[in-house]
């Protein structure tokens, strides 16, 4: 008897194919599913999730693995699984609508709706059964079905109504005015939120949020504010320590379910990991603590082992489970670990990381301790040297042996699932991710795996000046968004700073002026989420929350400042201002959820600094790496060399005044006025220090 399985068979989605053998008759997102609802007369079961998803796992293994379940949905709706990695515009709609009904939202999502997309019922878990207060699917299906055909008038009124709202919500503009000030407002937000004792912001579940403290970071830089600057610090300090990091193997988890960053989701996320490399790579260029730098090498470390390609793009993410338990592959008995750990060093490793006989790892959908060990720290190990009365390099190596007896053996143990979609916007973060590392590090690895990824984009997702969203086993699919647009923008522009390849600087122009052809809102500012060439779904969103990565909106105004301080174009300064007013009200209402737009808002309204490095390339090349080294975030760098003066002035007409020649000679402007260049690297850098 052959194997069964749905239509979802012939998807390239990690988390489609997870579906494709279930007995639910799952869809992909296509028309023949809207058709069919239309002829059968159905409402359209909509789920959404991820691969990495943990609760996704467990509504698919309770609801949509058992036959009951499956046999009422089947008769009841036709069903559709959309991976929200693949199309976050559909997930970007019903997630509003979630939002604006139930005042929340998270994964998997749970729309059910009309045939022609409206909805009209939304969720998120589900259990199979009632419980957690929760209707269970069992008893929830018949009511729809009931619901559908006794009262169907309701329902499109419903559904319409809901639609109506949504349509307003997604593109109206919040009438108010934005200065300076609105940065003070979102600090004291921030101070009010913020654990001073295990850092972070609010109460459990914690999220790194880098982009927060990037923002933070900013403000200390501007107000010279130690407050700021300390609460980056305890946060980031407390964040290493702590389970959510993974003191084995590398690199953090998606977040904290309790206020300490002990209990964490185990899901790795390509994103989080670019993000908090940003973090601790400017952390440690204003601290120069080398802690930070331990943190952002070794988060890149578990990219280049994990997430790499062969062919150079980034993975998305690791799965929180394996075996079909959640951190199985990450956890630990003290019976494991007395077996594994050489004997002179056990005892003081198992106190060090806090491993007990019982366990400390309690278990947040079980509600229990299962006994076993999550690795973390209370303290910093130089700290704990200090108590120890050890030297703090040969307790550093003692660490470090036995992380490498326990990598090996963990290694050994059934991974979790690696989801191998690659992604333009996720790849770009870590693509600026990279380029941030090596400017601190010079370490050139960092580099070439930059610009390899930003080839592999290049050469597979970017065809005649259209970016694709996704690529996976050679296909690629899905019109790019906003997301994918800003985000690829914005590496280049690093790309071009930090190597003074004009190639980039092009590709950064080319797509910006493609947003401005089909994602800007000509009258009212802002670009929209999708093109104007793209899949029309029930509205066309313009999205600015900072979640769990910058908005593209926010990203984009930062594009749009560098590239106007590059090229000095009038129109991009219009566009600014007008993105600006645009979303000036609903961040004026609460602005720390918009940490990354303020980041831009900063760079636009503080002191700018433009800096012009001519001279051969080797000269170039040393002053550029000095120069970008240091914490200077307003400033914008060109490099001009014999080799790319012609090709530079043809997108940059302004530089055709200066004159190349084997003499070293830095032009340093603050604020559009220009000082007399300096012919050493030393005095340049004094005088960005300080402006």
């Amino acid at each position: 008897m052959s194997e069964k399985f749905n239509n979802l068979i012939n998807e390239k989605s990690q988390y489609l194919l997870q579906h494709a053998h279930n007995p639910v008759d799952w869809f992909p997102w296509n028309e023949e599913a809207f058709e069919k609802a239309k002829l059968e007369d159905k409402p359209i079961f909509l789920s959404i999730g991820y691969s990495t998803c943990h609760w996704c796992h467990v509504m698919e293994k309770e609801s949509f693995e058992d036959e009951e379940v499956a046999k009422l949905m089947n008769e009841t709706f036709i069903s559709i699984k959309v991976d929200r990695e693949e199309r976050p515009d559909i997930d970007g709609v019903y997630m509003k609508v979630c939002q604006m009904i139930t005042g929340g939202g998270g994964w998997p999502l749970t729309v059910i709706m009309t045939p022609d997309k409206k909805p009209f019922f939304v969720g998120t878990y589900f259990p199979k059964s009632q419980r957690f207060n929760r209707i269970g699917m069992i008893e929830l299906i018949p009511k729809i079905k009931e619901f559908w055909l006794t009262k169907r008038n309701e329902i499109n009124q419903s559904a319409d109504e809901i639609t109506k709202n949504l349509n307003q919500v997604s593109v109206r503009k919040i009438e108010g005015k934005i200065d300076q000030s609105v940065l003070g407002k979102a600090y004291q937000q921030f101070e009010k939120r913020f654990d001073s004792t295990y850092g972070g912001f609010g109460e459990a579940p914690k999220f790194p949020s880098p982009h927060n403290l990037i923002f933070l970071l900013r403000y200390y830089q501007i107000h010279k504010s130690n407050e700021a600057l300390q609460m980056v610090v305890k946060t980031l300090k407390e964040m290493r320590l702590g389970g959510i990091y993974d003191h084995i193997g590398f690199g953090f988890c998606r977040y904290s379910t309790d206020r300490f960053w002990l209990v964490p989701h185990f899901e790795k996320m390509l994103y989080d990991q670019a993000m908090l490399i940003m973090a601790y790579v400017e952390t440690y260029q204003i601290t120069k603590d080398n802690s930070f730098k331990q943190t952002y090498s070794e988060i890149i470390d578990y990219i280049s082992r994990v997430l790499t390609s062969e062919n150079g793009g980034f993975y998305c993410a690791e799965d929180a489970d394996s075996e079909g338990e959640e951190g199985k592959f990450y956890l630990w008995t003290k019976k494991d670990l007395d077996e594994l750990l050489p004997k002179e060093n056990k005892e003081l490793f198992l106190e060090i990381f806090n491993v007990e006989s019982g366990g400390n790892y309690h278990d947040e959908s079980k509600g229990i301790r299962t006994g076993k060990n999550i690795l973390h720290l209370k303290k910093s190990l130089s700290e704990i040297a200090k108590e120890l009365n050890y030297d703090s390099g040969s307790l550093a190596d003692m660490i470090e042996h036995c992380r490498k007896v326990l990598f090996e053996q963990r290694e050994k143990r059934i991974h979790p699932l690696r989801d191998e979609k690659i992604l333009t916007d996720w790849n770009s973060l870590m693509i600026s991710a990279l380029t941030k590392a090596y400017a601190v590090s010079n370490e050139e690895k960092y580099l070439d795996m930059a610009i390899r990824a930003n080839e592999f984009i290049i050469q597979n997702m970017l065809v005649e000046n259209s970016l694709y969203h996704r690529f996976k086993d050679g296909e690629i699919k899905v019109d790019g968004n906003l997301d994918d647009y800003s985000f690829f923008i914005q590496a280049n522009l690093d790309l071009f700073e930090i190597t003074g390849n004009t190639e980039n600087l092009k590709i950064a122009i080319a797509l910006n002026n493609i947003l401005s052809i089909n994602f800007w809102d000509e009258e009212n500012g802002g670009y929209y989420f999708t093109s104007s060439n793209s899949e029309k779904l029930i509205t066309r969103q313009k999205e600015l929350y900072d979640g769990a990565i910058p908005s593209g909106n926010s990203v984009q105004l930062m594009n749009l400042i560098r590239i106007y301080r590059l090229t000095q174009d009038s129109n991009l300064l219009e566009m600014i201002e007008k993105q600006i007013e645009f979303f000036s009200g609903e961040v004026n209402r609460y602005p720390s959820a918009y940490s990354y737009f303020l980041t831009a808002l900063s760079t636009y309204y503080y002191s700018s600094t433009e800096v012009i490095i001519s001279g051969s390339d080797n000269q170039v090349s040393e002053a550029r790496k000095k120069i970008l080294s240091i914490y200077n975030p307003n400033k914008t760098v060109i490099s001009l060399t014999d080799n790319n003066q012609s090709e530079l002035i043809k997108m940059l007409p302004h530089l055709e005044n200066y004159n190349v020649n084997q003499e070293l000679k830095i032009y340093i402007c603050n604020n559009y006025v220009c000082k007399n260049p300096v012919e050493n690297i030393e005095d340049a850098l004094k005088e960005l220090l300080v402006s």
